[in-house]
């Protein structure tokens, strides 16, 4: 949806065509940042397609996702380089210290954890990415700053 057309534009565009089901989804998730029950159902209405079968294409694809992200998106590079530099520990780590497990967002709706296979920074390995930015050479204490900078801003 890189034309700036809104979910809603799209959903109209799509008229009753089946065929443009994922398309849609994509500019709902573009616009939302996930899939809310409302936009499903709106889909399900507008394209004449039962709901049942929008979340099975939903749950299917793992570009969507029905969960609600939270304001920050904490990505735990779980490449090779960062692997062999105990990025697993460091993920259950931030777990920990969020309360969370991969996939989740804290109960205040400010982070959402996850891994993703490659950041491509293997240089600063191990690393993480949150909100665009790249930190790197990562250790507990690091981690732990770093998120309580990012919650000491919120307030």
């Amino acid at each position: 949806m890189s034309d700036g057309s809104t979910f809603l534009e799209v959903l109209g565009s799509a008229g009753s065509n089946k065929y443009e089901l994922i398309k849609v989804l994509q500019a709902a998730q573009n616009e939302f940042s996930y899939i809310p029950a409302s936009a499903a159902e709106e889909i399900s209405e507008k394209m004449n397609i039962p709901v049942s079968e929008i979340y099975g294409v939903i749950t299917f694809y793992r570009q969507f996702t029905l969960i609600r992200p939270g304001k920050h998106i904490i990505k735990v590079c779980e490449g090779t380089a960062c692997h062999v530099a105990d990025s697993k520990r460091l993920s259950g780590y931030i777990a920990d210290l969020l309360s969370v497990s991969p996939g989740e967002t804290t109960a205040d709706g400010l982070f959402t954890l996850s891994s993703v296979a490659c950041l491509g920074c293997c240089s600063l390995a191990p690393a993480m990415m949150i909100d665009g930015f790249v930190y790197g050479r990562l250790d507990e204490v690091q981690i732990k700053e770093i998120i309580e900078n990012i919650r000491k801003g919120e307030k």
